[in-house]
This record gives C-alpha cells, structure tokens and sequence, in this order.
C-alpha cells in the first residue's frame, strides 16, 4: 500500500466540522457492495454487484481512511455489505492499524454478519480491533434461514463464539420486524445478556428498492420500548459509544440493551459520524442523497492536500438530519441500498 501519513506530520489547523457547527470523529467506511447473504430487508434477492473498477482499492480506502484520520476522525467502523468477503480485508486492516499505534485513531471496529467470524476473529484481535457487531435477528433456524434466504444460524454463533475466544467484544444488532421477529425481542435480549452480550435493536430504514412492503415490516421502537418496560426495569444510560443507539440497562438481565430508531426519533441533533461507501462517494447523512465524490479526486491524481478540501468541502455540507418516512407504496427515503451505502 502507498499510506496517507500526514497525520505523523501536521496536525490539522481545524477540526472537521459541518456548518451546524457539528464535529465529525467518526467515520463509517463500506469495504465492498458484496455479501453473502441476501437479508428481506437490506437488499433484492437477484443483486446486481458493482463492477470491479467501481469499487475502491485497498490502497484507495487506505488513503482516504488516513486522511480522514488526519483531520480528526478518532473511530473507524469497517463495513459492508460483508467487510469479510472484501479479498484482501486483512491487508486493510493491518495498514490501517498503524494509526492506532500511533495513537492518532482510538478504535477500529468492524460491523459483520459474523458468517466469516470464525475464520478472521484472531486475526483481526491481533490487529488491534476490539469490537465487533454482529447481526442477527433471529435465535429461530428456519426464521434466520427465511430472513437472510439461506443463513446458517449455527454458523453466526460459532462466529460470535470465535470471536469472544479470541478476546472481542461481541454487540448483537437486531433490525426490529413486525411480523417475523416481534414476538422473540425478548427472547433474543436474553440470549445476549446471558452471554455478556450487548444488543442493539433498529428500526427496518427505506433504503433501496426490495421485494416487500417496508410498511408491513415496520415495527416502532418506541412501542417495543413501552412494552419491554411493561414487565422488565428499563435503567436510561448517559453511554454514548459515538453511534445513534441510546441505551438502557434492563435490571432483570443486567445487561445493556441499545435502541436506533431513525423513524419514531431522529437522533440527528448530536450526530458526528460520515460514511463512504466502496465507490468513495461520501454521504454525510444515511438518510438523504448527498454525496462527494472522493473516487474521482483520488482518481485524478489529487494531492493529498486536494483530497483533504474535497473532504472539508463535503462535510461542511452535513445536513441538518435525516428524512426517513415509511408509506404504503411511496418509494425509497433514498434509493441506494443499505450494502451500498455501508451499514
């Protein structure tokens, strides 16, 4: 790889900002479009993947990993599709760990369908990850199996199980589903718990064109909420891990139990994240269609400095928040799918 090091040279004059006076720290980057599930809710069962010469480099994603870290950005999340099917992911990841050592970055985590966990757990423990999440959204074969069209439940949980064995912080992410998985909420909080698990549940986001009805799947944390409190103690947290979830702790289980919920509550006043996907195109908000393209200023040549203004310029560009919104028919809050854009 030919690493971005400026961030061993100057330190930048400003923080990276939006107009709303918004620092950004965290950066959430998509490693590849691939994956090898195919989740109901994230994407088409017939996916048509990028074509290979749309999709960054390794040292492309280094280079434009590293310069945000120049400006600012203390935690990276490696995403997907599945970051683990990306050829090469390892070679990413222990570049990239070098601004740990240097202390310039404070984590990098990675979010998986945990299908490839067993096989990288110790790998990615040696180069400095700590935290993993993991999705899923059944402890039901079958269900696991209908809702990813072909998952091996087993498979996950093993992965999980590497994961810990290996020193990793495992948190299980749930995406809430009226209709295939309402009724196992509870059931899937105190597997984690039990495990020593956090568990974070998130509301089905109108993202990209799929086979269903997003209406029909729709399930409102704040009514999941209401209900858990009705026989659990739900213990408000002041934890802020630089993500959307807000935290509880249920007393019965006395583990931690997070809730994103982009559509019953926007989260967007404190927001400091970014994301850019494989394409390098940043989107500074999940839920609307801005977008810089960082790919054709890598691929013309660009000074590291170029790279760094197109950078500023995209996030001074930060919206004020999402517009999320699930009707009967209407499309897509936003076109792109969720493997695209990077969960």
């Amino acid at each position: 790889m030919t690493p971005y090091d400026a961030v061993s040279e100057t330190p930048p004059r400003a923080p990276l900002a939006d107009s709303l006076g918004r620092k950004v720290t965290y950066l959430r980057l998509s490693v590849t479009d691939r994956c090898d599930l195919r989740c109901v809710y994230c994407m088409a069962e017939r996916m048509v993947f990028l074509p290979k010469r749309e999709v960054l480099s390794l040292e492309e994603l280094d280079r434009v990993t590293s310069a945000f870290v120049s400006l600012g950005v203390r935690k990276l999340r490696l995403t997907g599709g599945e970051p683990l099917v990306r050829k090469g992911i390892m070679d990413l990841i222990n570049g990239l760990s070098r601004h740990l050592r240097s202390g310039a970055l404070d984590e990098i985590a990675l979010t998986t369908n945990g299908t490839q966990l067993a096989q990288f757990a110790e790998g990615l423990a040696a180069a400095g990850v700590r935290r993993v999440n993991v999705s899923m959204d059944s402890l039901n074969p079958a269900t696991f199996a209908r809702l990813t069209r072909g998952g091996d439940l087993t498979q996950v949980q093993a992965g999980m199980d590497a994961a810990v064995a290996a020193g990793l912080k495992v948190k299980v992410n749930a995406v809430a589903l009226a209709h295939d998985n309402a009724a196992e909420i509870p059931a899937l909080i105190q597997w984690a718990h039990a495990r020593g698990f956090d568990i974070t549940l998130i509301e089905a986001m109108p993202m990209g064109e799929i086979e269903a009805d997003r209406t029909d799947q729709f399930l409102s944390l704040a009514a999941v909420r209401e209900e858990l409190a009705s026989y659990w103690t739900l213990e408000d947290l002041p934890l802020n891990t630089g993500g959307p979830a807000r935290y509880v702790r249920v007393a019965e289980t006395g583990g931690r139990l997070g809730f994103i919920t982009p559509l019953s509550h926007n989260f967007c006043e404190g927001c400091n994240r970014v994301r850019v996907t494989c394409t390098g195109t940043l989107h500074t908000c999940l839920g609307q269609d801005d977008a810089t393209d960082l790919r054709a200023v890598l691929r013309s040549g660009a000074s590291d400095k170029e790279l760094v203004s197109a950078i500023r310029d995209g996030v001074w560009a930060k919206p004020h928040g999402h517009d999320f919104r699930i009707a009967r028919g209407a499309a897509p809050a936003v076109a792109r799918h969720m493997s695209v854009t990077g969960g």
